[in-house]
């Protein structure tokens, strides 16, 4: 019986020799042809609630994608904030190759990485035609891969949430004296300018806003639009609803990859990553501006909230402390300086055009 079994064994080794095939250590098969048989298995990790609609669906909906196109041989497991690592130790747990991608928003490590934030939104920067348009076309994705390299990252857009809205206060802004003191859960440079208007910026993950706005110990919050806002209770919490989102005029989802684990895949399994990240980016926009138009409807309904526009002085007086802000942070850091001239530049050219299609359009259908 022994002999018998070493004989299936010995004649089994020789069938898969002949056929260049092997197992390799993780027990995954490989081809010892030009063509690349190996299984790789990745984890992802996003800075999202679980279940979080449209931001956790896009990265799941993407590891799907990648699964069907590339055969199973490309097996991403997506896991959402906390279930594997907190939310905003995203970057690190990437950066250091535990797991091998991430999904979340660049300005969430503006303390590791100051010049990251142009990568996401700009305090009354350009809106997603704009950005994208720096990005793929001008110098925006190089910069922004040079920035991470250092931390052994690379960066794929993945995502945007179109115009965002101004944020929930439990008190109405009059003037630009009403935001000082206030405590609001608000990230990036838009935080430095709360911050300069004396108030007090707060950065924390999605799943703790409702608590924390709820139990006062913050006084106000931006999120995303009303589609998620409605969807993570804020409406309940406090009533006054203010837009336009001045500090996140289209904010850029990004997917971030260790770059070690990406030198290990075959270029037709980044073709793949490249194209899948491309088609996720168009769902989640879409999906925004869709379910965004919808439950604005819906918050209209609700009695206890109120509507309103910031102030034209608010948003005047926040605009000129916006300029402070990026000069300051450019004067006292050389990358920061290098992005934000390269971004301003290419916003001079872009407004030009700008003015005379899109914002020129828009006024014709006031009058």
């Amino acid at each position: 019986m022994i002999i018998s079994r070493l004989l299936i064994l010995m004649l089994a080794y020789c069938l898969l020799s002949a056929c260049g095939v092997h197992v390799d250590e993780q027990g995954m098969n490989t081809s010892s042809d030009q063509s690349d048989t190996t299984v790789y298995r990745w984890k992802m990790v996003t800075t999202w609630p679980p279940n979080f609609p449209i931001f956790q669906e896009g990265p799941q909906r993407f590891a799907d994608e990648v699964r069907k196109m590339s055969n199973g041989r490309l097996d991403i497991q997506v896991f959402a904030g906390g279930e594997l690592v907190p939310a905003l130790q995203t970057f690190d747990a990437v950066s250091q190759g535990t797991i091998e991608m991430g999904h979340g928003a660049a300005y969430y490590w503006a303390g590791k990485v100051p010049a990251a934030q142009f990568f996401s939104t700009v305090p009354f920067g350009m809106t997603i035609k704009g950005l994208e348009a720096w990005l793929y076309q001008g110098d925006g994705l190089k910069l922004w891969n040079d920035l991470y390299r250092p931390f052994n990252l690379m960066a794929i857009p993945m995502g945007n949430t179109g115009m965002q809205m101004g944020g929930w206060f439990n008190k109405k802004i009059e003037s630009i004296d009403d935001l000082k003191g206030l405590k609001m859960r608000i990230p990036g440079l838009g935080g430095n300018v709360l911050d300069k208007a004396g108030g007090n910026p707060i950065l924390m993950s999605g799943g703790e806003i409702y608590t924390a706005l709820e139990r006062g110990i913050i006084d106000a919050t931006e999120w995303v639009g009303p589609f998620h806002d409605l969807r993570l209770g804020l409406n309940r919490a406090v009533k006054y609803y203010y837009y336009p989102g001045w500090h996140e005029p289209g904010t850029e989802l990004e997917l971030i990859i260790n770059t070690e684990a990406w030198e290990r895949l075959p270029e037709d399994l980044k073709q793949i990553v490249t194209a899948s990240a491309a088609a996720t980016s168009n769902w989640i926009y879409t999906s925004m501006e869709f379910l965004n138009s919808k439950s604005l409807q819906e918050v209209r309904q609700k009695q206890n909230v109120q509507i309103l526009e910031f102030p034209a002085e608010v948003l005047t007086e926040l605009k000129r402390l916006t300029t402070i802000t990026l000069q300051e942070q450019a004067a006292g850091d050389a990358e920061f300086s290098r992005v934000y001239e390269n971004y301003q530049t290419f916003r001079k050219e872009y407004d030009l055009w700008d003015e005379v299609s899109e914002q020129s359009y828009q006024r014709s259908l006031l009058q």
